[in-house]
């Protein structure tokens, strides 16, 4: 394949997994719809909290797909699977029946067409591109309230709750399905050129460029436990007050509360790219260091803001871009390490582990802002308990950045030299 083909082949699966995710942010909608939802039943949020642990359990169980039998497959069965969940929900005024749907069915159909999007698109690009082609693809989920929060108050005005639902179900069904047909895997023996060897921040990342893990392997790393526990944290803290910003948002900008969702979700796309682009540069560890440290700070400056009685819509509106900025950052960063580290023949499987903190992390944190809003009844403590988070987990990110010593070339190299316990049994 010459290499003006590999080049437009490559850009069409980036734009295609792009599409992939500006439709998978339709998980945003339940937020959106989250008041008329209310009426139908108590718990409303539990559906949700559902949806976010299946979302991370089908990453794994997603990737592996991908990884065996391709990307196409894989995020046709996710199209197909949040489509009949948003349908079984248009037919259901029960809590149940949207568990299952939303929670359930819909939740794991996220994850498996989220973990078909970014792994084909990186595989057609050389390591110096990595965090750049991943922060375009996941740009499109963050960006997906934009067109989404406008379409859900017209359809919900329009049509009601339930075929609001069907409408938004069959929709992603050909949406997802159209834009899985342009999915491919480069083919066997492909190496992408690298026509960027001047790349400052990617030495580190060439050199791991030939690394292949396996996911019994990773799990004998340091890394892997490193990366879960600062993802845990950056994602789930950027989470836990997320919600509550949007809440405020209404009570400060009633019915132009959107425009603060949607301001959100343009910083949310931006710090995916932005935070992809800089870590080529940069280097990933130094750029998520830079990344947390930034969100611990906005944290901390915003608890005057939260924890006055009448809080500005444009101060709201400022913090809200920001913290969905910084948390943006983190759905590029994390599969940029993946690749680096582990290599990409196992990449669905290996950076679907990873991911799994994302879900304990949204479900976790969400959880305990919640339970801290209850008692303490605002949002002063949330912000608080999340800027502390955030700084332990930049201090942990700070034990990712490359040693200035000759990194392994094999996989079973860079298990012995992360964890010195293992020594005996790598030389067996």
């Amino acid at each position: 394949m010459s290499t003006q083909n590999s080049l437009l082949r490559g850009w069409t699966v980036v734009l295609a997994g792009t599409g992939i995710n500006l439709a998978l942010g339709i998980l945003y909608a339940y937020s959106m719809l989250k008041g008329d939802i209310a009426k139908l039943f108590e718990g409303a949020g539990d559906p949700y909290a559902v949806a976010c642990l299946s979302f991370a359990l089908s990453m794994i169980i997603g990737g592996k797909m991908q990884d065996k039998v391709g990307p196409r497959l894989t995020a046709i069965l996710g199209g197909l699977l949040v489509g009949a969940g948003f349908i079984v929900c248009s037919q259901s005024t029960s809590y149940w029946g949207w568990i299952v749907g939303f929670g359930m069915l819909a939740g794991l159909g996220f994850g498996f067409g989220y973990s078909a999007a970014t792994p084909p698109a990186l595989k057609w690009f050389p390591p110096a591109k990595t965090g750049l082609i991943a922060g375009i693809v996941v740009s499109g989920f963050g960006i997906a309230p934009v067109y989404l929060a406008p379409a859900c108050k017209y359809l919900l005005g329009a049509y009601g709750l339930q075929q609001t639902m069907l409408i938004l179900g069959i929709a992603f069904i050909a949406i997802v399905c159209g834009m899985a047909l342009l999915v491919s895997n480069p083919p066997a023996g492909y190496v992408a050129e690298n026509v960027d060897t001047k790349s400052t921040g990617s030495a580190p990342v060439a050199k791991m460029a030939g690394v292949e893990m396996t996911p019994s392997q990773i799990l004998r790393t340091g890394s892997f436990y490193t990366l879960w526990v600062t993802f845990f944290i950056g994602a789930g803290a950027g989470l836990m007050v997320i919600g509550s910003i949007a809440g405020m948002a209404k009570q400060s900008m009633g019915e132009y509360a959107f425009v603060a969702v949607a301001v959100m979700s343009i910083g949310n796309a931006a710090g995916r790219v932005v935070a992809g682009v800089l870590s080529d540069k940069l280097g990933r560890a130094n750029t998520l260091i830079i990344m947390l440290v930034f969100q611990a700070s906005l944290m901390f400056a915003a608890i005057p803001v939260v924890g006055g009685n009448a809080s500005s819509g444009t101060l709201i509106t400022l913090l809200a871009t920001f913290i969905g900025f910084n948390y943006g950052s983190n759905l590029s960063l994390f599969p940029s390490f993946a690749k680096d580290l582990w290599g990409t023949k196992n990449y669905g499987l290996n950076y679907g582990a990873l991911f799994s903190a994302w879900g304990v992390g949204a479900f976790v944190l969400v959880k305990a802002s919640s339970a801290l809003t209850a008692k303490f009844g605002g949002f002063t403590i949330s912000f608080a308990v999340a800027g502390v988070m955030l700084l332990v987990g930049a201090m942990l990110a700070s034990s990712l950045r490359p040693k200035k010593v000759a990194v392994p070339a094999t996989a079973s190299d860079l298990v012995e030299d992360e964890e010195l316990i293992l020594q005996k049994v790598s030389a067996e």
